[in-house]
């Protein structure tokens, strides 16, 4: 018996210490602040999550900013939650570029996320895996404490490895 639970304890050791290494214990910052003009380079998605599409959509950002056929950084834009609305989404999915002038790749198109905006802004650093499910509820939890209600319009972009933004508007 203690053998049994010595195993499960280096095992529940070990855990821990890989959910510590990906940032999972990391805390994010939370603001109230004004939104910056941003333009999203991307195609548009609407299906569930679980959609291969959803999935093609993410890997050809990827490939877009490999093969430096624009520069900037993963975003996507969402205009609903799908926590609420079974499954589905309505998304846009693509890269924040510096201005909208860029020459787009092939099946691309340009959307505007307008700036001067009240917005609930939530940064965190962590791995890709742990962090929309930290920013959001990071997001949630300060709109609830703060008493704001939120618009169903989601941006969440990555400028760097292991590290992510989300804003979100606060209704009017």
């Amino acid at each position: 018996m203690k053998k049994l639970f010595y195993v499960v304890a280096g095992f529940a050791i070990v855990l821990l210490v890989f959910y510590t290494y990906l940032g999972g214990f990391a805390a994010p910052d939370v603001t109230l602040t004004t939104s910056e003009t941003m333009y999203v380079a991307g195609q548009p998605f609407e299906g569930s999550v679980e959609d291969e599409a959803m999935g093609q959509a993410f890997q050809r950002v990827s490939e877009v900013l490999q093969d430096k056929a624009l520069q900037g950084h993963p975003a996507n834009i969402y205009y609903n939650d799908p926590d609420k609305s079974g499954d589905s989404i309505r998304a846009f999915i693509g890269i924040i570029i510096p201005d909208s002038t860029a020459k787009l790749p092939a099946g691309y198109t340009l959307r505007t996320v307008p700036g001067g905006r009240q917005v609930v802004r939530a940064e965190a650093t962590a791995s890709i895996a742990l962090l929309p499910k930290k920013l959001y509820a990071a997001v949630f939890d300060y709109a609830k404490e703060e008493k704001l209600k939120l618009e169903e319009f989601y941006v969440e972009w990555f400028p760097e490895d292991d590290k992510g933004v989300l804003e979100v508007p606060v209704k009017e």
